[in-house]
Order: C-alpha cells, then sequence, then structure tokens
C-alpha cells in the first residue's frame, strides 16, 4: 500500500471516529422552543453533516413531523427531552429509511413510552440502551471499511497507476453501497413485519370487538 492509500484510508478512520452521538445528559432539561431545538441539533450533530451548507433539521421538517403523527405535538409550543430524543432518532433513520418507515418503527415506542415517569421504563432508558452499543459497533465498523478497503487495493492490477487510484476507490465505494443495500434490504423485510404483525393485531381486536357487541 503506497503513501496516497495509507493517508485516505487513514482519513476514513478518524472520520469514522469522529462520529459520535448525543449524550442524554447533554440535552438541557429544560422545555426548548422551536428555534433552541434546530440551534441544539445543528450544534450536537454538526460533525456527521456531510452536506455543511444544508440544515440538520428544521422548522419545516419538524413541523411535518408532527402532522404527519411521527413527532408527539410540543406543549405550548415547547419541546420537551423525549421530544429531543425522539428528533434524533429520526435524524439517524431517515437517512436509509422513509418517512412512512420511520412511523411503523418509532410510533409504537412513542406511543408506549414517550412521557413516562422515570420509575417506568422511559425513552431515555430506550435511547442509552440503543446507543450503548455505538462505541464496539463503530470498531466493527472500522475493521469492515479496512477489510474492504485493502480488498478494493488489489483490483485492476494491471491498470495504470494514474488511473488506478479511481477505480480503487470507485470499487469502495460500491463495496460500501452494495453493503447498505443489504442491510436496508433486511431493515425493510423487519418492518414489513412489524407492519403485517400490526395489521394482524388490529384485525384480532375488531373481530374481538364485534364479537363482544
Amino acid at each position: 500500500m503506497d503513501a496516497a492509500a495509507k493517508k485516505f484510508l487513514g482519513e476514513i478512520l478518524t472520520g469514522l471516529k469522529g462520529i459520535d452521538y448525543v449524550k442524554p445528559e447533554e440535552i438541557p432539561n429544560i422545555d426548548l422552543y422551536m428555534d433552541q431545538v434546530t440551534t441544539f441539533i445543528e450544534s450536537q450533530l454538526a460533525p456527521s453533516n456531510h452536506r455543511k451548507d444544508g440544515k440538520l433539521l428544521t422548522k419545516t421538517m419538524i413541523n411535518n413531523y408532527a402532522k404527519n403523527d411521527l413527532l408527539p405535538p410540543p406543549t405550548k409550543k415547547k419541546y420537551n427531552k423525549d421530544h429531543m430524543l425522539t428528533l434524533i432518532f429520526i435524524y439517524y433513520l431517515k437517512n436509509v429509511m422513509s418517512i412512512s418507515d420511520i412511523q411503523s418503527i418509532m410510533n409504537p415506542i412513542t406511543d408506549k413510552y414517550f412521557g413516562k415517569k422515570e420509575e417506568h421504563l422511559n425513552l431515555t432508558d430506550i435511547y442509552n440502551e440503543v446507543f450503548s452499543l455505538e462505541y464496539q459497533e463503530t470498531k466493527n465498523i472500522m475493521k469492515d471499511v479496512v477489510k474492504k478497503f485493502n480488498k478494493s487495493m488489489q483490483t485492476f492490477e494491471n491498470v495504470p497507476e494514474e488511473e488506478a487510484a479511481l477505480l480503487h476507490r470507485f470499487t469502495l465505494i460500491c463495496m460500501l453501497s452494495y453493503d447498505i443495500y443489504i442491510k436496508k434490504s433486511i431493515i425493510e423485510g423487519i418492518i414489513d413485519q412489524i407492519n403485517t404483525d400490526h395489521l394482524t393485531e388490529n384485525s384480532k381486536n375488531t373481530t374481538g370487538n364485534h364479537t363482544n357487541s
């Protein structure tokens, strides 16, 4: 592996190390107005924003989430900690799935755990449990990226050096994209099963109500 390739791989791994999640204790314990919400999200998740000129979360997005019943409505135009946690989940999920698919998996969670008291399992507990896996998962991804990078470097061996660098990077992008495609297909299959289970449960409840009447 030449110096340029090592430098390129090092930049990729450094970027991965820099990706972090918002800790629950970093979220203000006071209710926030819309402008404060968007400012907080921007400040916390800016390092993961590839397009520096684009907004991570806008007022229009938040309003649309509320209109589509993806985000519980604010209280007197203020958003609490559970709103913030829900928005963070939505932020990550919307990178790989549609709003309707996010609804399928988030609505059962918010319906059951949004606004729960501390003595019960609540949204903060769920957030902590899920993101506690983040550190090890990042390490696993870094190992996989190195493996794919090394494989990409072994392709197009008979191509002139000035062409090989471009083709190696293209190969790596294709390998990573295929990995995303496969995992996205798995996610969609799980969501389809969730929707099927939900329809079955609703059908049973409807049948039961008709029988009782």
